[in-house]
């Protein structure tokens, strides 16, 4: 090994230092320890280590083909360690920065897509919940118009036919009559409790 591979080897060993002291405060910002379950977090620390492992051999192996001395872990040392008394504090108020940044830009477009997504599909949503509920509003109101019109009509015509059969009920033996008179009555019960699940149902409706 030439000492041009030598000096070569020692700077990208130092680099590579200084790349591990930034790798390691870039992933304990992501990694959140005490709020990580341990089995989890022993695989992300596996992934790490292998990750930087693999870097540093590609790297080793790209300078001087992969050969080991021992000033190559002075190096590394030499590197991380100016890392931390040079570059921590600079790299990190960048490292924060970036991280604030990519947030901000998250949340506006989150934002955006609430905007022109999903307001836009909720407003038409109760748009046509509104106009269903108009709609059936004015059925009800005809339907009753038309109910009222029809019973006043029938009333108006059938008066001759209930004069006439009022008159025939008086001619009618008294046992008939009571038992037509206790028919009507259950009758006329019936229609009440029908009449007063209408008015129930019809006050529901109109409180929506």
């Amino acid at each position: 090994m030439t000492l041009t591979t030598q000096f070569y080897t020692m700077l990208a060993m130092a680099g590579m230092g200084a790349w591990l002291g930034a790798s390691l405060d870039t992933y304990t910002r992501f990694v959140v320890r005490p709020k990580t379950a341990r089995w989890l977090l022993f695989i992300h620390d596996l992934l790490f280590w292998m990750v930087q492992g693999l870097l540093f051999f590609y790297v080793l192996l790209s300078v001087n083909e992969g050969e080991f001395r021992t000033y190559i872990f002075l190096a590394v040392l030499l590197g991380f360690a100016a890392y931390q008394s040079l570059f921590k504090r600079v790299y990190i108020k960048i490292l924060d920065w970036t991280i604030a940044f990519f947030v901000f830009i998250y949340r506006m477009l989150t934002k955006m897509m609430q905007m022109m997504l999903f307001r836009p599909v909720v407003w038409t949503i109760h748009a046509i919940f509104a106009i269903v509920l108009l709609t059936l509003r004015y059925i009800y109101v005809l339907f009753r118009f038309f109910a009222v019109c029809l019973y006043k009509i029938i009333k108006i015509a059938g008066y001759p036919l209930y004069f006439v059969i009022r008159q025939c009920f008086r001619f009618l033996p008294v046992r008939i009559r009571l038992a037509l008179k206790r028919f009507f009555r259950k009758g006329a019960g019936f229609f009440k409790k029908g009449k007063k699940l209408f008015i129930t149902i019809k006050t529901k409706f109109s409180k929506k």
